[in-house]
Order: structure tokens, then C-alpha cells, then sequence
């Protein structure tokens, strides 16, 4: 997954039409999860599309998250979200302000309020669910 810094780098050189593409692009980039961790529990409440998030704890105590939609353009943003925190240690995803490192990015000004209004609940259930595991 590519860094957050190298997406915003490319994303600062695009207009409107080739940002939703890079979206597209960071989502089809995502690993693959599989429709068994599609459950309620993994689901993201309050996207207009359909949203899942699934962490796994790694043995050196970072944090990998599955994620997926039903989408496209969702699915790049939920990626944009994650590669904010991706394999980072559970206490620094807890503490990370992940919305201040999107901030640059724009994306209420960029996006229609429909693709964004689920960002929020992406963001607190990846912190919640860190916090859990540096908790543990």
C-alpha cells in the first residue's frame, strides 16, 4: 500500500475527474478480503455504500486492516483511509488523528456529502478497534 504522503503528492497534480480515478485506482490496490469477514461486525454503519473494515494484529503488535465496498469510488476512499494507519503499532493508530492527515486532501469540498458522510465511522472504528488492541 502506498504511503498516505506519496498519495497526497499525486493527488495535489490531478484535477477532479483523474482524483475520483486515483480513488478508483487506491481501491482496486486494496488486498483482497474475503466475503467471510463481510459480517455485521465488520460492517461500517452510516456509509451510503456498503463498507467493511477488519483488522488483524500482526505478531510485532501492528495492526493490518482488510477493507472493502461495494463502490468503487468508497472503496478508495476507505483506502485513503487506512493508508493513514496501515501496519502501524495499535497504540499509534489509537493516537493517530487520522482526519487531520486527510485533511489535505479535501475531500468534503472534493466528494459529494453522500461519499463522505461515512468517513467519520471509518475513522472511529479503526481508532476504537486500535485502542482495543494496545489496551490488550
Amino acid at each position: 500500500m502506498r504511503s498516505l504522503d506519496d498519495i497526497r503528492e499525486e493527488y495535489e497534480f490531478l484535477d477532479g475527474d483523474e482524483r475520483y480515478r486515483l480513488l478508483i485506482e487506491l481501491g482496486r490496490e486494496l488486498d483482497a478480503m474475503p466475503d467471510a469477514l463481510k459480517t455485521d461486525a465488520t460492517r461500517v454503519r452510516g456509509c451510503s455504500a456498503s463498507v467493511w473494515v477488519y483488522p488483524m494484529a500482526q505478531d510485532d503488535g501492528r495492526l493490518h486492516f482488510l477493507a472493502d465496498s461495494n463502490a468503487a469510488i468508497t472503496k478508495g476512499i476507505v483506502a485513503l483511509v487506512i493508508s493513514a494507519v496501515q501496519d502501524r503499532p495499535a497504540a499509534d493508530v489509537a493516537a493517530t488523528d487520522i482526519a487531520a492527515a486527510l485533511e489535505p486532501f479535501d475531500l468534503k469540498n472534493q466528494l459529494s456529502s453522500n461519499r463522505t458522510q461515512g468517513v467519520p465511522n471509518m475513522i472511529t472504528l479503526i481508532r476504537e478497534t486500535a485502542a482495543r488492541y494496545a489496551a490488550s
